[in-house]
């Protein structure tokens, strides 16, 4: 049984993965075997990230890239197929997000944060589907969140942005499907990562996330990884389309 969660010869891109929940991905992937390739802006970040995989006996590169470049995504991939041939595996990961309300936010930045959690996640998608449809296998796995279903004030461009992963994620799945690629989203909520630490430092919200998930903390960014072995694995072969929350309840309970 447990077979069918091996990852053993595929090889993986993960977008941002020099920290956060997509390093936790990454490890997690690669501890199923997978050969991992860690994305990501900072170099010193990502060459900490590699040098951790390397000690433990994982194949791992790395790869930079400025997300919010269209071009620049598009040809990152292109060299990532001209050396390896194939990307089994993509997890879409690499996101912004703008802490400015509807009246305050600049076009520039509503942009950037689309530009990189949603026109990156396509364009990944179609630089490396050719390939897997080739191959007749292939993982295409979107990092969405609990406001690719909710949302709330303050953050309309990532709120978007995440809406418009679920919907993308669902139309990979539909257009990919009979090809033998499955796109599937996993839904964070809120974790203990670099990324919020702004709300960790607000006993306020801090206490509002408590209360609000049942059960009653915030998550751990190992608590995503098993999530992402799943889906990427041939357990989940006749899992697609589907928007996995990984949220300790939170979207289930008012």
């Amino acid at each position: 049984m447990l077979e069918m969660f091996s990852l053993t010869g595929k090889r993986a891109l993960i977008t941002g993965a020099s920290r956060g929940l997509g390093y936790a991905i990454a490890k997690a992937l690669a501890g199923a075997g997978a050969q991992t390739i860690l994305h990501g802006r900072d170099l010193a970040a990502l060459g900490r990230a590699q040098g951790a995989f390397a000690q433990r006996g994982w194949a791992c590169s790395s790869v930079t890239c400025e997300m919010t470049d269209e071009s620049a995504v598009r040809d990152m991939a292109k060299s990532m197929l001209e050396q390896h041939g194939r990307i089994d595996i993509l997890v879409n990961n690499a996101g912004a997000n703008i802490r400015k309300g509807l009246l305050e936010a600049a076009s520039a930045e509503w942009r950037a944060v689309l530009e990189m959690d949603l026109t990156a996640c396509f364009a990944l998608a179609q630089e490396l589907a050719p390939a897997m449809i080739d191959a007749g296998w292939g993982r295409i796995i979107n990092i969405g969140s609990v406001m690719s279903v909710l949302s709330r004030a303050g953050i309309p461009a990532y709120a978007a942005a995440k809406h418009g992963v679920a919907g993308l994620t669902r139309a990979l799945a539909a257009e990919l499907g009979r090809k033998g690629v499955t796109a599937n989203a996993i839904c964070p909520g809120f974790f203990l990562t670099e990324a919020n630490q702004v709300h960790l430092q607000n006993a306020k919200f801090t206490t509002w996330v408590e209360e609000r998930t049942p059960l009653g903390r915030w998550g751990e960014p190992k608590e995503v990884g098993g999530a992402a072995v799943f889906l990427a694995s041939d357990a989940a072969s006749y899992v697609n389309g589907h928007l996995l929350m990984v949220d300790g309840g939170l979207t289930a309970s008012m």
